[in-house]
């Protein structure tokens, strides 16, 4: 029944929305990884992020989320909740862009 619903929807097993194929290859590594963390969590963050604005990321912010994909998700996962200090070469308008693409008013149900 569930993987019904997933067709149905259109979703995918990664939960990307955004399709590989009209990407570049550095694009298409950057969203795989993006979607495949390790912490759920993180893979709806960043991978959410990814597929709503990777197509139209600049090379200087690409190297930055790239950068940010290589950190422990636990480190990341603080920075975007604001529960430890962001370190200087990570307080920047990218991830502030990804804290402010993420904000819920309830909890978020997996």
């Amino acid at each position: 029944m569930a993987i019904c619903l997933l067709f149905e929807r259109n979703i995918t097993m990664t939960g990307t929305v955004l399709s590989s194929a009209d990407l570049d290859p550095r694009r298409r590594k950057i969203l795989f990884r993006a979607w495949h963390r390790g912490l759920r969590e993180m893979d709806l963050i960043m991978g959410g992020y990814a597929d709503a604005y990777l197509a139209n990321l600049d090379e200087a912010d690409l190297d930055l989320f790239e950068a940010l994909i290589e950190q422990a998700d636990r480190d990341l996962l603080h920075w975007i909740l604001d529960a430890d200090d962001i370190p200087a070469e990570f307080d920047t308008e990218l991830l502030k862009a990804i804290r402010s693409h993420h904000t819920h008013s309830a909890p978020i149900n997996i």
